[in-house]
């Protein structure tokens, strides 16, 4: 069964364990230490174009490194994917690209809704390691089923959003699911929710792959995934906040 994120799936630990491990195995403690590393990086181009803007208060200051972060951390990602043994070095990358995004997002809602920001870490950071505790007591387990139901859910969210981008194109991209009405922040509700049971699937894929014993890089592998639904989790929460904040 696959996971719903594109860098955690049973295909992926297959082809990892074709790797000749010559040293030390991925461990669980590793890859908390090297997703520890990447929310750092995260951090600190955050606060680069977070503290930019806030000095400017002028959206063109941020717009490059904006554009920057957006386009570089998705071919960062893709390369990852593809070339997991190269994710010691391109793991690290796309955090740093990721944080220019989130700052620059992160610092023009802060201006419009004072204190959002900080809202919307404490809500992302709270809802993991609340699943986290759930998972390792054996309350949620990622069944067949459960990875079903939330492998289509994913789907159905990029979906719609694939066609909200291609209505946008022809001016038509202003949905109500999108807007602040109730219709609008029920589905902001949904989407959160969905992307936080990711997260379930994701450590999933991290306890399996250590326990088939895959390549020390594989916990770069494992901290950039598990970042990915992270970095999802945390602007589909602040677009949650925004809408409440709006009304």
């Amino acid at each position: 069964m696959k996971s719903s994120n594109p860098a955690f799936n049973n295909k992926a630990i297959q082809q990892m364990q074709q790797y000749t491990i010559t040293g030390d195995v991925m461990t669980i403690q590793g890859t908390i230490n090297k997703t520890l590393i990447m929310l750092g990086l995260v951090g600190i181009t955050f606060y680069y174009t977070w503290d930019k803007f806030m000095t400017s208060q002028d959206s063109s200051s941020i717009m490059p490194l904006f554009i920057l972060g957006a386009i570089g951390g998705l071919i960062f990602a893709m390369i990852t994917i593809f070339k997991k043994e190269w994710s010691p070095i391109t793991a690290p990358i796309y955090a740093l690209l990721e944080g220019l995004v989130l700052g620059g997002i992160s610092a023009m809602l802060e201006m419009k809704y004072p204190g959002i920001a900080l809202q919307a870490v404490a809500l992302t950071f709270g809802v993991m390691f609340s699943l986290l505790m759930a998972y390792q007591s054996g309350k949620i387990r990622a069944t067949d089923k459960f990875k079903r139901g939330v492998i289509a859910a994913t789907g159905g969210i990029f979906v719609i959003y694939l066609v909200s981008f291609v209505l946008s194109l022809f001016g038509m991209g202003n949905l109500s699911i999108f807007g602040s009405g109730l219709m609008g922040i029920g589905f902001s509700l949904v989407v959160v929710v969905i992307a936080a049971l990711n997260l379930i699937l994701d450590f999933d894929f991290i306890e399996n792959a250590t326990r088939a014993g895959s390549p020390k890089f594989v916990e770069w592998y494992g901290a950039f995934g598990l970042m990915v639904t992270l970095i999802w989790l945390y602007i589909e929460i602040l677009r949650l906040l925004s809408k409440l904040r709006s009304r």
